[in-house]
């Protein structure tokens, strides 16, 4: 029905030339120019569009940490780039495959299992009635104080059942007004064609606004910790909606639509993911595949509602087939820097598979609209091929359209709440971060029983926040050492031993009193492991207490810290794509320090040594080294809301009881006196093992 690309004829460009959108409707060059502006903040913000050591192009300049991590990633990002469908090759498995994965994906973007449906308490502030439609202005609380902002479009006349389409709205900036009011050119159409249609505000750009950009700016790593992204309540908030919807007279339940445009796009993906009311789709610009984000680094381009907990490594398209073999149109403009074609044709191609799968090879179908360089907004074509399709598919009618181009109302005129007075003391938006995914709450094991309570927390511990791990992390090797004319380094001929700990990753280790490759035999062997700013050569001075001038040592700059440290930038590159192929960066290390651990003292014992930060992740790495028999951890963080970040973890236990699990090995907690700690204390009592813990 519709092309799949349309042809350049005339807009062919030549060298230096840009490609000038048909048909602007008015406002159109307004929205434009906005997206624009949006792209060109975001592009000089996060590094694109100026130089740093990361991306400069004298080699000289670039650190050791930026190269290893863009070509770790890159290989990280293309081992998962073969399991679209998780691997299933046929529709029988497929069909067999897709609970699990919908349950998947509901829990990688905190939605499992899925929150009580409390009452909607759903308010009508204010109508504008016209001759042929109406928009009602109007709130409902998705959960307890969590507010929705939407205006409702709808014919005036109204007989029989109406099909309706839930609108999702991108990021655009209309401050007080909530920036359903920006898309209300589509709510009109829609109502004069004879939907009924709900434009809600998103989280950030409400009349209420709460945060979308945790990780973005690096204010909230806890988010990843508590298994919280806002696409949880976005989601959440469009599966309300939806129940709104429903439970309107003039509503067909059964012929609902979903559509939008970047972030409008990724929930008009995850909506119809999760909830099978969804009977016919149009995306926008809401998808790109994880060769895209990691290794072409397009992550620094998107805000933390684009993009899952990626904690059971998949491929991202997966969540886009779980549409299947409901109608899905997907979008995208062939020069939206956000949202790159390259990667457009992959997930297509992608689609096509699924849906030819299950003989419905018509019903899905992809659109490319043309724009100036970086265009990232609606056009006139693009609106008029997601009329299309949404008539076709839920009213039967392929007639022609023709734009959205409507005289517009003020946009104070479509607030639900009109004046800042109005605005409900009650509402947690602001907030909701920190509630929306509940926390664990751990019981402690009865007497007898702390094998079996371990075993459980352990395995929900794997399955949640460690799920790339295996049985056993690989010893580490020796590796070569780096080209230091290529890089900025600080090391010396005489330096530090390097080793790698997966494929192409590299860290830095120090010997004292061994000899690489001959452990002491019969003897304990320490390793020591640094945060940030601490010094490799030598062993810090919190340590220096509990390592003897005898006892053969190791000290272990883990990924990042030290001779791999890599520039830091906004948007958090690094840190961002680490989550997108299955880990965070602190996951990474402790994988290192097991590690390096391993083949430290054969498989003699190993003592691991850890100040704050580092100090939880060696006692960790004891969890899954068994070589590690002895953790001591100087100044111990009490939460994970603070560090070490892993993925989930707080949907699991938090660090005192993660520190109980090691019992019944011995472990030593200094400056420990937080009555967090008296959990870890009578953990290690009822394991029977009261001897092993020592509080200092």
């Amino acid at each position: 029905m519709l092309n799949t690309t349309r042809k350049l004829l005339d807009q062919r460009r030549g060298p230096g030339q840009i490609a000038e959108p048909q048909l602007m409707s008015p406002g159109f060059a307004t929205k434009l120019s906005l997206s624009l502006m949006l792209l060109v903040a975001l592009w000089t913000s996060t590094g694109f569009a100026q130089t740093s050591n990361a991306r400069a192009d004298d080699p000289n300049k670039r650190l050791l940490g930026d190269v290893m991590m863009e070509k770790y990633l890159a290989q990280e990002a293309a081992k998962l780039g073969d399991r679209f469908l998780d691997g299933a090759r046929t529709l029988d498995e497929w069909k067999a495959m897709r609970p699990r994965l919908r349950q998947e994906f509901l829990e990688m973007i905190g939605l499992w299992p899925m929150p009580e449906k409390t009452p909607l308490r759903a308010t009508i502030t204010g109508k504008i009635e016209k001759d042929d439609f109406v928009v009602e202005k109007l709130h409902f609380q998705s959960r307890p104080g969590l507010y929705v902002t939407a205006n409702l479009w709808r014919p005036r006349q109204i007989a029989g059942k109406l099909p309706a389409v839930v609108l999702f709205v991108g990021h655009y900036n209309r401050g007080r007004n909530g920036h359903k009011t920006f898309m209300q050119d589509h709510g009109m159409w829609f109502a004069k064609n004879g939907y009924v249609c709900l434009i809600f505000d998103s989280l950030t750009r409400g009349e209420l606004p709460g945060e979308h950009l945790g990780t973005y700016n690096g204010q909230r790593w806890w988010w990843l910790s508590r298994g919280y992204t806002p696409a949880a309540v976005e989601c959440w908030n469009a599966v309300r909606s939806i129940d709104y919807l429903v439970s309107r007279p003039e509503v067909d339940r059964d012929r609902i639509a979903a559509t939008g445009l970047s972030g409008g796009g990724a929930l008009t993906f995850w909506i119809t993911a999760v909830d099978d009311r969804v009977k016919c789709a149009a995306a926008a610009s809401g998808m790109t595949d994880w060769e895209s984000n990691v290794t072409n680094r397009i992550v620094r381009l998107h805000c933390d509602c684009m993009l899952p907990i990626n904690t059971y490594g998949w491929e991202f398209t997966t969540v886009a087939a779980l549409a299947a073999p409901r109608p899905l149109l997907l979008l995208n403009c062939d020069d939206d820097l956000g949202f790159p074609m390259a990667a457009n044709r992959r997930i297509s191609a992608r689609l096509r598979k699924i849906y030819g799968m299950y003989g419905k090879d018509a019903f899905f179908t992809d659109y490319v609209t043309h724009g100036p360089v970086g265009a990232h907004a609606y056009t006139p074509d693009s609106r008029m091929a997601i009329f299309k399709w949404i008539n076709h598919h839920l009213k039967g009618d392929d007639r022609s359209v023709t734009d959205a181009n409507f005289e517009r109302f003020p946009e104070e005129d479509l607030r639900t709440f009109p004046t800042d007075n109005d605005l409900p003391k009650d509402a947690l938006n602001n907030v909701i971060d920190q509630t929306f995914v509940p926390q664990a709450e751990v019981s402690l094991p009865a007497p007898g029983e702390f094998k079996a309570w371990g075993e459980k927390l352990l395995g929900r511990l794997r399955s949640l926040s460690f799920p790339t791990f295996p049985d056993r992390i690989p010893a580490s090797d020796k590796a070569p050492r780096p080209n230091f004319f290529t890089f900025v380094e600080w090391e010396r001929e005489s330096g530090p031993q390097v080793r790698t700990t997966e494929s192409g990753l590299l860290v830095y280790v120090t010997l004292h009193g061994l000899v690489s490759n001959e452990p002491p035999r019969n003897k304990q062997v320490t390793l020591v492991v640094l945060n940030e700013g601490e010094p490799l050569e030598k062993l810090p001075d919190w340590a220096a207490p509990f390592v003897s001038n005898q006892e053969p040592h190791a000290i272990l700059a883990p990924r990042g810290v030290g001779p791999t440290a890599w520039t830091r930038q906004r948007a958090n590159y690094v840190e961002r794509a680490h989550v997108l192929v299955g880990r965070t960066v602190d996951q990474g290390r402790v994988w290192d320090v097991a590690a390096v651990a391993r083949p430290l003292n054969g498989e003699g014992p190993v003592k691991v040594i850890g100040r704050g930060q580092a100090g939880i992740l060696g006692a960790y790495a004891a969890l899954w080294e068994p070589s590690i028999k002895e953790a001591i951890v100087v100044d111990p963080p009490t939460s994970h809301a603070t560090g070490p970040i892993f993925m989930n973890v707080l949907r699991v236990l938090d660090i005192p009881e993660a520190l109980g699990l090691l019992a019944p090995r011995r472990l030593t907690l200094v400056n420990a006196s937080h009555s967090a700690f008296d959990r870890t204390q009578e953990i290690y009592k009822r394991a029977g093992a009261e001897g092993s813990l020592q509080r200092r």
